[in-house]
């Protein structure tokens, strides 16, 4: 089993891969990589295990959306959740929190999934239609819903890493986003959490909620605005290009989401990805929905956080390299102001 180990100094937490260690030649750079990635999506088609047809070669459906005449592990499904082969984070055992002298760690206890985004192995994102978007938003909805019982999980993470540099192998390029739920809040999200709190604390207001009114007062930053959902470059990016998109109705949690904003959201989703496809010539990204941890270990501690927190989702263009400064120092140099960036996205045809 894997394990989670705590760093002292900064709080964090880091899952240490046990189970399968690398050796050190996969570590070595290998300039025919990207030329082995560069290979024909269709000659993966026919052994892509995500690929309708090849059920039998995942482990067994947690879910689907499928046609209603089907059964489960069998052709006729929309979308498909099942464990990761290779998870970093297993259901099955106990926390075991323990010390180790000053030290702090605890069995890698959790959840990995694969959630396949479409039958269709070359469909990307922003090729899907509006529907079958839909039917991806909830999925992820019912995900977080589910494993949100066990009350060992404190944060549900679902991402979406697209593009060739994320590709081993033809199956990994089929659509599909992952989940990781952990038994501890990951840092960057902790930082939102406690950035929120701070904020409500002071001002009585959510911070997310004054920020998605000042970039609709003043435009600049907006990239599309569709129904209940504003689509916006943020003030102080992490990299170019970046995008958030974020509900007008306040509610912390991705599971509170109604009909018609699945809707909204599919569409805006799908519009987005589009104008960053077409903006920077197909980019790898990656995307990531922040919702509120699981308030049931711990719900006094959250009394507050139906009112400071505000999900969303953080769209990031992998287009730039961080070097020494931004590693060393956690500054970030951004190349194009977000309001640059911004009119760009918005200028392309709306998806």
């Amino acid at each position: 089993m894997h394990e989670l180990r705590k760093d002292p100094l900064l709080g964090r937490w880091v899952i240490v891969a046990k189970n399968f260690k690398k050796a050190l030649t996969d570590y070595i750079f290998d300039s025919s990589e990207s030329h082995k990635r560069a290979l024909d999506q269709i000659s993966y088609q026919e052994r892509c295990g995500l690929c309708s047809g090849n059920e039998n070669e995942t482990p067994s459906e947690i879910m689907a959306y499928r046609e209603t005449s089907t059964l489960p592990n069998s052709p006729g499904w929309w979308t498909r959740v099942f464990p990761n082969q290779y998870p970093v984070l297993k259901v099955e055992g106990e926390l075991n929190r323990q010390g180790v002298g000053m030290y702090d760690k605890m069995n890698g206890i959790g959840a990995h999934e694969i959630i396949v985004e479409s039958p269709e192995h070359n469909k990307s994102p922003e090729e899907m239609d509006i529907s079958q978007m839909e039917r991806v938003i909830l999925t992820y909805r019912d995900r977080i819903s589910d494993l949100e019982k066990d009350c060992r999980l404190r944060y549900i993470l679902i991402y979406k890493d697209h593009g060739s540099r994320f590709s081993v192998n033809g199956t990994s390029l089929h659509p599909h986003s992952q989940l990781i739920a952990t038994p501890v809040i990951p840092k960057k999200i902790k930082e939102e959490l406690d950035g929120a709190k701070a904020y409500y604390d002071y001002k009585e207001r959510c911070i997310f909620c004054d920020i998605m009114k000042e970039e609709l007062k003043t435009g600049v930053r907006i990239v599309e605005e569709r129904g209940s959902f504003v689509a916006f470059c943020p003030f102080a990016p992490l990299s170019p290009f970046e995008v958030w998109i974020m509900p007008k109705r306040h509610t912390c949690s991705f599971t509170e989401i109604v009909k018609e904003e699945t809707v909204d959201l599919a569409g805006i989703l799908r519009s987005v990805l589009l104008r960053i496809r077409d903006v920077l010539n197909m980019p790898d990204y990656s995307y990531t929905l922040h919702t509120a941890p699981n308030r049931i270990p711990r719900g006094g501690h959250w009394h507050t956080l139906k009112d400071d927190f505000h999900w969303h989702l953080e769209i990031l263009p992998r287009i730039t390299k961080a070097a020494g400064f931004e590693w060393g120092g956690g500054f970030y140099i951004i190349s194009t102001p977000p309001e640059e960036a911004a009119r760009y996205l918005r200028e392309r045809k709306k998806g």
